[in-house]
């Protein structure tokens, strides 16, 4: 009999499927190494099993069993933060520096990040998409500045560039709120490129 007949597979990928190193049927030996195999003089020797039976290990191996399911980076890493999060980080840094001068004029307002602007420009806006807009407060509700996104990072070179940049918008939408000049808001304002 062949040794698919005596475990009872049909061969290749068909037939029954059981855990690594457990014999097909409970009563039978386990599975012979065919490295070892009584044809070549050697004596035919059981395979050696991986792990005792019983409950599966709490952590896993991912589907095609190369490494442990979980996050590619542990959180402590700087990695382990999206873009748009380091993003927000950015925005909130330079909002900081500009409230340790101007806090009382910018008491009550609010500072957004969006990703993209919206596809109706206002009339006012024309030559390009807008890397951030300011709203004055209007009907009880408060003044609003938003740095949009995806232009902002479309527009920077590297990481530095972003942060200039970034820096640079707020401190535009700022000035246009307060109507004062960026540089008299931001002696370090580099203004448009």
């Amino acid at each position: 009999m062949s040794s698919a007949g005596q475990h009872g597979t049909t061969g290749g990928r068909g037939g029954s499927r059981r855990p690594h190193g457990q014999p097909a049927d409970p009563g039978r030996e386990p599975d012979r190494d065919p490295r070892a195999g009584a044809g070549r003089g050697g004596s035919a020797l059981p395979a050696a099993r991986a792990t005792a039976p019983g409950p599966l290990p709490a952590r896993r191996r991912d589907r095609r069993g190369r490494g442990l399911r979980g996050p590619l980076l542990p959180p402590t890493l700087p990695a382990y933060r999206t873009r748009a999060q380091r993003f927000d980080d950015l925005v909130l840094d330079a909002v900081e520096h500009l409230e340790r001068r101007w806090s009382g004029e910018l008491d009550g307002a609010e500072f957004a990040v969006e990703d993209v602007p919206p596809s109706d420009p206002a009339p006012w806006e024309h030559g390009g998409v807008p890397l951030g807009r300011c709203f004055p407060p209007d009907a009880g509700m408060p003044a609003r500045v938003v740095v949009y996104r995806r232009p902002v990072e479309a527009r920077a070179h590297d990481a530095d560039d972003l942060a200039d940049l970034v820096h640079d918008v707020v401190v535009e939408q700022v000035a246009l709120l307060l109507d004062r000049d960026p540089e008299e808001l931001d002696p370090g304002y580099g203004g448009p490129d």
